[in-house]
């Protein structure tokens, strides 16, 4: 029996990249799907469709993870409607690339209120229920930034290994509750951000990657299935990396 077939999962950013190949992955499997995303209008109703037809119910939900109170008004509608939530997936997430010298503070905070503070504003949205439910999993995705440090994204690596001492500290506070956190570390992934760079970029990016490509989304999803299975049932607080060989 498929153990995904009428869950029902959240998915922050869904709407591309990453986000939108863990819904359609897990939407494979029978899982409802409900994902936010913030400026990706046209992009979250395609996607809303696409997921309809495979045969699940899905929700599409505009969010700002940085705004607190939105994200308690969400989980509630989403939990009014579903009744209950198996899986969180926090992948909503900015890059704002720049050097220390000139980074802005804007730059800085704007990611880490993003990157770190969206995670805590949804998690917190979503923690009550799980516990109360004495069930549940979360899966934050984090970048092999937050371990190896990379130039010109002090911001966004601060942002992740945050995110990775976020996702330890939680696994260790809920573990009694049979909640389950970990983290997934990605490498070079090819979304559309890396379709925006330079040609020189995207060479110097591919000759530090062992495997010498850049990884899928796909592949990214098919791991969180992994963690949000009952094939990873003993590992928890865990930082995954999937980078290709990057971060050796």
């Amino acid at each position: 029996m498929n153990e995904f077939k009428e869950k029902n999962i959240v998915i922050t950013g869904g709407a591309r990249g990453i986000g939108k190949a863990c819904c359609l992955e897990f939407a494979k499997l029978g899982a409802n799907i409900i994902f936010t995303y913030n400026h990706s209008k046209n992009e979250a109703a395609q996607l809303e469709e696409e997921l309809k037809s495979l045969g699940v119910r899905a929700w599409g939900l505009q969010l700002d993870v940085k705004d607190y109170v939105r994200c308690q008004e969400c989980a509630q509608n989403v939990l009014d409607k579903f009744a209950k939530v198996e899986v969180l997936i926090n992948n909503a997430g900015i890059t704002k690339d720049r050097t220390m010298l000139m980074m802005s503070k804007e730059d800085w905070q704007e990611v880490i209120d993003t990157n770190l503070s969206g995670v805590f504003n949804v998690t917190k949205a979503f923690i009550g229920s799980f516990m109360r439910q004495k069930e549940g999993n979360i899966i934050n995705i984090s970048s092999v930034g937050s371990i190896i440090g990379i130039p010109g994204q002090i911001n966004y690596s601060a942002s992740k290994g945050g995110l990775n001492s976020f996702t330890r500290s939680l696994a260790r506070e809920v573990a009694y509750f049979n909640i389950r956190v970990n983290a997934i570390a990605a490498g070079f992934i090819n979304t559309d951000m890396v379709k925006g760079l330079k040609e020189e970029h995207v060479k110097a990016m591919l000759s530090q990657t062992a495997l010498g490509r850049f990884g899928s989304p796909e592949e990214i999803a098919q791991l969180a299935i992994f963690l949000a299975s009952s094939k990873s049932s003993y590992i928890t607080g865990q930082i995954i990396r999937i980078d290709g060989g990057l971060g050796m």
